[in-house]
């Protein structure tokens, strides 16, 4: 038997592995927003309380990713995977079990633990055991964790919480979580070299709390607004405190994320481009449901259901651009890709009262469509000019600013359209001379307002995917530089465990 075969061999169950545990870990992310009022009201907490189920998440991940390059670096890759996916599954049985929400909330942190850590190890270890000719076709198996779990976990939930307990949600993910942890305990392997690399405590301490105020602050602007006393004062400490760690990483000896990947250009590029690529897809993602809910008044699972047919083409076409990109490159798959995410998102940009579901769901499957070109294919450009050494910190530096880009494309685009709502529902009642009393003349003025803010939204969301269009047309092919042999296995080589 080749070489090569025997290389396939062995990539494939380390790759299912991180897969399933991939999937499992990005399907519990996104389960739980259609849920959230049930939960509510089953839990007696409102909903600023309610909120920190996905919130509490999202900075756990937001704080770990960072630190994920030197876990990779001093642990081994089985250790890690078994950790973090033993972690998961303690937080979903824990999470499912949960007397009330303090309990639930430790569960969902748990949960986010072993999210926080699976994620760039999925990354790293992709990066690792293929070759740079191959690299695309591996990411693009990567993309259909990334891309089908978040787009399925909506409809499931919507489906899940109109006819049974929100329990069954985490009882769905427990026996997946479990079955991820015993086929990663037969089939990982340790792939990555690893060394004795020293923790900058300090580093950790501005980290988390530089990231964990940003991401919170972000994220809490969408419902507070931006003038709110927390909102202000998280960002500020955050903004701070990040200063702080760029000072610290760029004069530490051994930094705790290694700022000088930002030194290779088409690695700096591409993050920029995939970070305007992500604040713009959260548009559809929270704008659209926010339409067909409260506008059209569709259930949600008929919401979830508009939103199915895009997530099941990207998935798709994700392994499949991972091919093209590997003939190709980047480049024009970007291109095209942002042409037809460009079209779609200003036509997403003249809904009205009465846009048909049919329409909705053509156009939305066509951006799902465009978006399947980009995020994985631009990722695995940046990363491809980066030295084996730098694999880690380059996917935990992408990670991380995904991460903000998400939290601050949620904030921005609702309160653009909240502040573009009030705006516009002011200047109707005035043009009109409605008086405030008449119910049924407000609920329309205050239907036709929201239309006219989502438009707005999607107008900003416009302007931001014709700014990545241009960029893309400067990404270029790389490969990594060369490496003195002792620096780093050969591409392609899987170090098998002792």
């Amino acid at each position: 038997m080749s070489n090569t075969a025997t290389t396939a061999l062995k990539r494939g169950p380390i790759v299912a592995s991180l897969l399933i545990a991939a999937f499992v870990a990005l399907l519990a992310q996104t389960l739980l927003n259609v849920a959230l009022p049930k939960m509510m009201a089953d839990l007696n907490v409102n909903e600023n309380t309610i909120q920190w189920l996905i919130n509490g998440y999202m900075l756990v991940n937001g704080v770990l990713v960072p630190v994920s390059a030197y876990l990779i670096s001093k642990f081994t890759t089985r250790r890690l995977f078994l950790v973090a996916s033993g972690f998961f599954a303690v937080g979903t049985i824990i999470a499912a079990v949960a007397p009330g929400f303090s309990v639930l909330l430790v569960g969902r942190l748990i949960q986010a633990v072993g999210a926080g850590i699976l994620m760039p190890l999925m990354t790293i270890v992709f990066l690792t055991i293929f070759p740079v000719a191959e690299r695309g076709k591996a990411m693009g198996l990567m993309g259909i964790a990334m891309i089908f779990a978040p787009a399925v976990g909506p409809t499931l939930s919507g489906w899940i919480v109109e006819h049974h307990s929100w329990r069954v949600l985490f009882y769905i993910i427990l026996p997946l979580s479990l079955f991820a942890f015993i086929f990663g305990f037969f089939s990982m392997k340790n792939v990555i070299k690893t060394s004795s690399p020293k923790l900058d405590t300090l580093g950790v301490i501005l980290s988390t709390i530089g990231f964990g105020g940003i991401l919170y602050g972000f994220s809490d602007a969408g419902s507070a607004g931006w003038g709110s006393a927390t909102v202000v004062s998280c960002l500020v400490v955050g903004g701070v405190a990040l200063a702080l760690f760029v000072w610290r990483e760029l004069t530490v000896e051994k930094p705790l994320l290694e700022l000088r990947v930002f030194k290779y250009n088409m690695f700096s590029l591409t993050t920029i481009i995939n970070v305007i690529i992500t604040m713009s897809m959260f548009s559809a993602m929270i704008l659209l449901p926010i339409f067909l809910q409260n506008i059209r008044g569709f259930s949600p699972i008929k919401s979830g259901l508009l939103l199915l047919p895009g997530a099941i083409l990207m998935g798709i076409m994700s392994p499949i651009t991972g091919i093209i990109f590997d003939k190709i490159g980047a480049r024009w798959l970007a291109v095209v890709g942002l042409i037809i995410t460009t079209i779609t998102t200003f036509e997403f940009s003249h809904l009205t009262v009465d846009s048909t579901y049919s329409h909705m769901m053509l156009i939305y499957t066509a951006r799902m469509f465009g978006m399947s070109m980009l995020m994985m294919p631009i990722q695995t450009a940046g990363l491809n000019q980066l030295p084996r050494r730098l694999n880690a910190h380059g996917s935990a530096m992408s990670q991380t600013l995904r991460n903000i880009a998400g939290a601050l494309g949620t904030a921005l685009l609702v309160t653009v359209m909240t502040n573009a709502a009030t705006s516009r529902a002011k200047d109707l009642i005035i043009e009109g001379k409605i008086d405030p009393k008449d119910a049924a003349k407000m609920a329309d003025v205050t239907q036709h307002a929201t239309v006219y803010g989502i438009n707005f939204a999607f107008e900003v969301a416009t302007f931001m995917t014709i700014a990545a269009l241009i960029l893309a047309f400067f990404i270029k092919k790389t490969s990594p530089p060369e490496e003195p042999a002792t620096a780093a296995a050969a591409p392609g080589q899987v170090q098998e465990a002792k």
